[in-house]
């Protein structure tokens, strides 16, 4: 079966912190050792009490970690997703 993906309008933002767009922080420690993932370029911020920690946000295939210059996708139904800088504008166009 082949499928084409339904038309849908989305919020595209680029990610800033301190802008709330993340559901959440994990400890660089933990992302490191726990996870399967290339780290490179995932964004770490220092807390006040010293410890890295690096932005995240939350869909239904569990948790996805914001790199450096990566986007910040709201579909209209509410889901989000993370696009990097290199795909983004690949996948959805500008329309405002």
């Amino acid at each position: 079966m082949k499928c084409r993906r339904v038309e849908m309008n989305a919020d595209v933002v680029k990610y800033e912190l301190g802008k709330g767009l993340e559901d959440g922080f994990e400890l660089w420690a933990d992302v490191v050792t726990k996870g399967w993932i290339v780290t490179d370029t995932l964004i770490k911020v220092t807390n006040e009490n010293g410890f890295i920690v690096c932005p995240y946000i939350v869909h239904r295939r569990g948790r996805t970690f914001i790199g450096e210059n990566d986007y910040i996708i709201t579909d209209a139904d509410g889901t989000k997703h993370v696009c990097g800088e290199d795909k983004i504008f690949e996948r959805y166009e500008k329309t405002e």
